[in-house]
């Protein structure tokens, strides 16, 4: 039996070893083991389980010599130490004798200059096939001499127990930088898979000059680039979905000093209330090859229900972007941006819908990372509250908040790039920002029109905003005119304010200038 060098990591005695298999094999397998079931449409089905989205209090990095200095170190990024990541290693390489493993060899990006390998070791045929969606997948004469860059093992079946390995719980996310290894324990949300690879190429990209971004990313006719930054909810997904340009990518991408590529090569949507109405591209992608995780079905017709949340609210799928009509199959751009845009969903109604940013105010809402939690999303919300994730991406950046900034600054200025922060949520009328609006400010950015209006500036924010956008109600533009009670507005505001100044504490490492680019209280 082809063992395909397993053994190298200690997995001894596998019953079986499947390596890059296709869609349908995988998906035969992932049936004959009763790990799911077929939906109408062919897609594979399964349920996660106890875990139905990521962990974030059970990832660890190891705490060696050679990465000690490098890592933010804190509430994101726990040490663990070399002796308890060994430990827990070698139970888990001994869990997986005697059993079927499944192994896809692939890549993360796609600018073929900054392309790693990687190695991903799955117990669940149901998994492989997720990660074979969602990595860059290989083509004829790449694996004939494939050597990893990385490693991932991904052993959902096998529970830690906290007492004795030093964990939090019965699952674990390990990484150990320096040996280039990862291990997945506990959980079967193939979310951490994915997730593992991005916390991978942050910690090595910015060593080769590559900013990483937890963005989306699309190309126009002109071959013109734009990245889209944005927290869930905000419609980072929704407005880079554009049928007059081609997504590069929905989630994970570089900023290099001649390309923007994609990290990835698929997509991993939501699947809560979709429709074939409002998102008829994940829609469409839900089909024999797809992997959908947490989605209620009937066993009998086989149909999804995505209004049904009780399994998740946190349904998903993952695809290949082949499934995308309008995809940019290449994974990247020629060129580097022009655009940068900031989504954020403001449900305060206080910030502008659009507003152009200067140098030191979009690293200072870079490293923000603003949006709302709204009124019942969580037990106990009653009102809006505010929710800044660092540079749009916390759980999964390794390195000080400082070098993702200083990267962005730097290429914003190497490109010449406008750096735009758009609001999708609300304003004082209570009603959210219509989506055709939105879109319509995202056009006039991205084609150069919006660049032509008179610009003001809020008071509060510092902020550039036009008072004129085609297609868009002038009174819409400037916050406080959507105000009956202008004085309410001004109170409203000055409280967001102070909650970015406030959470902006944190971030030691900023220069003057960018702390001084914030709200004006």
């Amino acid at each position: 039996m082809e063992t395909y060098g397993i053994e190298k990591l200690g997995i001894i005695n596998p019953t079986a070893v499947y390596r890059n298999q296709t869609p349908a094999q995988l998906t035969e397998h992932a049936l004959r083991r009763g790990e799911g079931l077929l939906s109408k449409t062919g897609a594979l089905v399964v349920k996660t389980g106890k875990y139905t989205g990521r962990s974030a209090n059970d990832k660890f990095i190891v705490d060696s010599a050679g990465v000690h200095d490098d890592i933010a170190w804190g509430k994101v990024n726990r040490p663990i130490s070399q002796e308890k990541f060994d430990a827990l290693y070698e139970k888990i390489v001994a869990y997986l004798q005697n059993r079927e493993i499944f192994i896809f060899d692939g890549f993360a990006g796609a600018d073929p200059k900054y392309t790693k390998n990687f190695r991903i070791v799955n117990e669940l045929a149901s998994q492989n096939l997720f990660i074979q969606n969602l990595l860059r997948r290989p083509v004829a004469g790449q694996l004939d001499d494939f050597v990893a860059d990385y490693t991932i093992i991904a052993a959902p079946g096998f529970k830690c127990i906290p007492e004795r390995d030093g964990t939090n719980s019965e699952a674990a996310i390990l990484l150990d930088y320096e040996k280039h290894l990862a291990i997945i324990a506990g959980t079967q949300y193939a979310g951490e898979i994915k997730k593992t690879v991005f916390s991978i190429m942050n910690y090595i990209l910015p060593k080769q000059g590559v900013f990483p971004m937890h963005c989306s990313a699309n190309i126009g006719a002109d071959g013109d680039s734009a990245v889209f930054f944005g927290l869930s909810g905000t419609g980072k997904t929704t407005l880079s979905a554009d049928p007059n340009r081609k997504l590069i990518g929905d989630d994970e991408h570089g900023w290099a000093d001649d390309s923007v590529f994609n990290f990835e090569g698929g997509c991993y949507a939501k699947c809560i209330n979709l429709s074939a109405e409002s998102e008829p591209e994940i829609y469409n992608a839900i089909k024999f090859g797809s992997l959908v995780e947490n989605v209620v079905m009937d066993e009998e017709t086989r149909e999804l229900d995505f209004d049904d949340d009780s399994l998740a609210v946190n349904s998903r799928v993952g695809y290949p972007i082949e499934y995308i009509p309008n995809a940019e199959l290449s994974g990247m751009s020629p060129s580097v941006p022009k655009n940068v845009i900031f989504l954020t969903a403001d449900a305060y109604g206080v910030l502008p819908p659009i507003s152009k940013l200067d140098l030191n105010q979009a690293m200072y809402y870079f490293v923000s990372g603003f949006t709302s939690k709204l009124a019942g999303t969580e037990i106990g919300i009653k009102e809006p509250v505010p929710t800044f994730s660092t540079c749009f991406g916390a759980p999964f950046l390794p390195l000080d908040p400082s070098v993702y900034a200083n990267m962005l600054s730097e290429k914003v200025q190497k490109a010449g790039a406008s750096v735009w922060l758009i609001n999708t949520g609300w304003n004082g009328t209570g009603q959210r920002t219509k989506l055709k609006y939105t879109r319509a400010m995202v056009t006039a950015a991205l084609n150069g029109e919006l660049l032509k209006s008179e610009f003001v500036t809020d008071p509060i924010f510092g902020v550039s905003v036009p008072t004129t956008c085609p297609n868009v109600p002038d009174e819409l533009m400037i916050p406080i005119n959507t105000w009956e009670d202008k004085a309410k507005y001004e109170e409203t505001a000055k409280k967001l304010a102070a909650s970015f100044t406030e959470n902006f504490k944190q971030y030691t490492k900023m220069s003057p200038e960018v702390v001084a680019a914030g709200p004006k209280i």
